[in-house]
């Protein structure tokens, strides 16, 4: 919730001035958030009598009948609009079914949209939250360890635009935020590591303590769903919570005072320098935990290269990563990307590099005077170094694949039908066409409309009625 205060003052030409927004919302750890014995949630929405929900396809197969008879137990209404949201449909498209939805369920102005999954949903429909009206209410149940861990954490919602991640967004806080780790009893390991990457982020900048524990129980951490699987044990269990509430804690602790990044010196992008170039590179994108890992332990040679970390501390990164089964390198993080995603990181960050880098673990510094030789100086080195760690240190899993949906499901007759779509459509305001363009080298990259394999297009309305990221909610050709 928000509340305004703004004075105008009367100046000799015209007038001033100032306003300020105070921003205040609130989390919740409860494990269970859809039992029925839990009703805090469920009073959330008692106001209201109905709810909509907003999940992908993949929650919904998992809980969605736990979710519907939990709302049937407190006899509140629930629609629930279905998407396959992956980075390849992290789009505009995806984004407008959801406000098709809200349109369509009549959505009130204060009335809060619940929105259950991990962070590419939360991020997507959290935009379509911002933008409706302004500005209409959400509340997060995140599903996944990045959305537990990271998305929970920051108040910012998105989509990708072309090459490049979250090139459209805002700043937009829900109203609550459920934390319920018992969703991860039901996550692939692959997702686990996944957000794995994002606790290393945090801890090696920020709370050594938390690198300790990260250090200490990496293996059992990933095995056991951080402690929820059946047959953990209890100090599993209990380091897991430490380190989960405690991450959460140190990440809210930062982003609070600088929650819509007035200032660019951020603790919490390490790793995040150079990954939003090369995460969309792959013809099948790097998941984000890989891909800034990339960037985190690509950094960490160079902050070593600097003696800002000591080879001990170097390598005890690098092998936590190793050991992890996340990536450190990429075949195609090269010089050529590495200098395109500094020529993008220095638009967004005001004309500086900002690069967070360790100094020692447990504590940041900014790097901004380093030169492109220094920076390929780093980058031969590190791979000459990942020759020693197995598939040169290239991860586990490193993919998308149908875990993260809306990539592998957007197949070849999804991007027929937009082309059909589109030539149905032909014009739009007047006749002035609108044009999807040629994707180049046979990548989607997001492109047109988060349709994958290098399919050239032409997109008007963005009506394409079959497909499941399409306008209106449609999921597997049905209303969602």
């Amino acid at each position: 919730m928000s509340d305004m205060k703004a004075s105008v003052l009367e100046t000799k030409n015209g007038f001033h001035v100032e306003g300020y927004e105070r921003i205040s919302y609130d989390f919740t750890f409860l494990d269970g958030v859809f039992n029925p014995k839990n009703p805090q949630l469920a009073a959330c929405y008692e106001r209201w009598g109905r709810v909509l929900a907003v999940t992908d396809l993949n929650v919904y197969n998992l809980y969605g009948e736990q979710i519907e008879k939990y709302f049937q137990h407190y006899h509140l209404e629930l629609k629930v609009h279905k998407s396959k949201i992956g980075e390849k449909a992290k789009t505009i498209p995806t984004f407008l079914s959801i406000v098709d939805s809200m349109t369509d369920f009549g959505i009130i102005r204060k009335e809060p949209v619940l929105v259950v999954g991990g962070g590419l949903v939360t991020d997507v429909a959290g935009f379509a939250c911002a933008a409706y009206r302004r500005n209409t209410n959400f509340i997060r149940v995140p599903t996944t360890v990045i959305g537990l861990i990271d998305a929970s954490v920051s108040i910012k919602v998105a989509v990708n635009y072309g090459n490049y991640k979250n090139r459209l967004g805002a700043y937009h806080a829900p109203i609550h935020t459920f934390l319920d780790f018992t969703f991860l009893r039901t996550l692939p390991k692959a997702q686990i590591r996944n957000g794995f990457a994002e606790l290393i982020k945090i801890s090696t900048c920020s709370h050594l303590d938390t690198f300790n524990l990260l250090d200490k129980y990496c293996e059992e951490l990933i095995e056991t769903g951080f402690g929820r699987a059946d047959g953990a044990s209890e100090e599993v269990r209990a380091a897991a919570d430490k380190i989960n509430k405690e991450g959460i804690h140190e990440m809210l602790k930062l982003e609070t005072p600088n929650l819509h990044e007035i200032g660019l010196d951020r603790v919490i992008a390490y790793g995040h320098t150079w990954s939003p170039m090369h995460e969309l590179v792959p013809e099948t994108p790097l998941r984000h935990g890989h891909a800034i890992s990339i960037d985190m332990a690509y950094s960490a040679t160079l902050a070593n290269n600097r003696k800002l970390i000591s080879d001990a501390e170097h390598r005890r990164i690098l092998s936590l990563f190793s050991r992890a089964g996340l990536s450190m390198d990429h075949h195609l993080f090269d010089e050529d990307i590495l200098d395109k995603g500094t020529a993008a990181i220095l638009k967004t960050r005001d004309g500086k590099l900002r690069a967070a880098v360790p100094n020692p673990i447990g504590t940041c510094t900014f790097l901004n005077d380093v030169a492109a030789s220094e920076l390929n100086a780093a980058l031969r080195r590190h791979k000459q170094l990942m020759k020693e760690y197995p598939r040169n240190g290239e991860g586990l899993e490193a993919y998308v694949d149908a875990s993260d949906t809306g990539y592998t499901e957007n197949n070849a007759r999804e991007a027929e039908a937009i082309e059909t779509a589109a030539e149905e459509a032909g014009t739009l305001n007047d006749d002035v066409a609108i044009h999807g363009g040629s994707v180049p080298n046979g990548h989607a990259n997001g492109h047109i409309n988060g349709y994958s394999n290098g399919v050239t297009g032409k997109v008007a309305n963005g009506i394409a009625e079959e497909l499941s990221n399409g306008i209106n909610g449609f999921t597997n050709g049905s209303r969602a």
